[in-house]
């Protein structure tokens, strides 16, 4: 009987001492020792890839932003945004938040729109799918016509006119995730000239802006060139400030 005590004891003894050791080994050193290294070595990252504008903290480089007029009616719901054409816009999503140059900086959701590909799509004589002038509502090829007719009208100002066909794919659809920051170097080129006649800027100096602020693939050859739309917008509005 005592020696079953013994035993136990041990056993109990040496599971608590092993619980403190990993406690302090996983819970506490191997933490602050992680961190302390990602705070020297990969300061921006390890702190959410944050952007600062005006000494202000306007978002991150990972997380895309809206930038919308303030609603009409702040409590309708319903009510639709309205993009505010004075600054350059990011891919369409129902996943990203308003930007803090014109409201409230506030992440919604993340998502996509898990609608398939052939969504209000019709075959043509051959057996190809083709999205028709008008698709049934709520399926993708609506939204993404509908999209096409904005991208159109929204940029196309006096003396320049967008085609259907000029409209790149990612003015017209969402990211996976709904949260993409960037956008492609062909539609920032795009909204160039809405940009400028909004704010009474040479087109130079705009497209300028767009090509100092398009980054090029990793390493060269892993993905796209891009361009971050937070961070183009920070350069537009110091540019107008000057």
């Amino acid at each position: 009987m005592n020696n079953s005590v013994t035993n136990t004891g041990r056993l109990l003894w040496a599971g608590l001492r092993a619980l403190i050791v990993l406690t302090i080994v996983c819970g506490v050193i191997y933490p602050l020792a992680v961190t302390g290294i990602a705070q020297l070595a990969f300061n921006d990252k390890a702190n959410g890839s944050e952007i600062k504008s005006g000494g202000k903290v306007v978002g991150s480089e990972l997380i895309g932003q809206t930038y919308n007029l303030p609603k009409k009616n702040p409590n309708d719901a319903e009510e639709a945004a309205r993009p505010d054409l004075h600054w350059f816009q990011p891919r369409p999503s129902n996943g990203l938040g308003a930007n803090t140059l014109n409201t409230q900086y506030q992440l919604i959701i993340s998502g996509a729109t898990n609608k398939a590909g052939d969504s209000g799509a019709v075959p043509d004589k051959n057996g190809h799918l083709y999205c028709p002038e008008k698709a049934a509502d709520g399926t993708l090829c609506a939204q993404v016509t509908a999209a096409k007719e904005a991208v159109v009208k929204d940029n196309s100002t006096a003396d320049y006119t967008v085609k259907p066909g000029d409209v790149p794919a990612d003015a017209v659809t969402s990211s996976g995730s709904g949260l993409d920051p960037d956008i492609s170097p062909d539609y920032a080129k795009l909204q160039v000239h809405r940009v400028a006649e909004k704010n009474g800027l040479d087109a130079a100096k705009v497209e300028k802006l767009v090509a100092d602020h398009t980054d090029g693939r990793v390493l060269g050859f892993i993905g796209e060139p891009r361009v971050n739309v937070l961070k183009l917008n920070i350069a537009l509005k110091e540019l107008l400030q000057k």
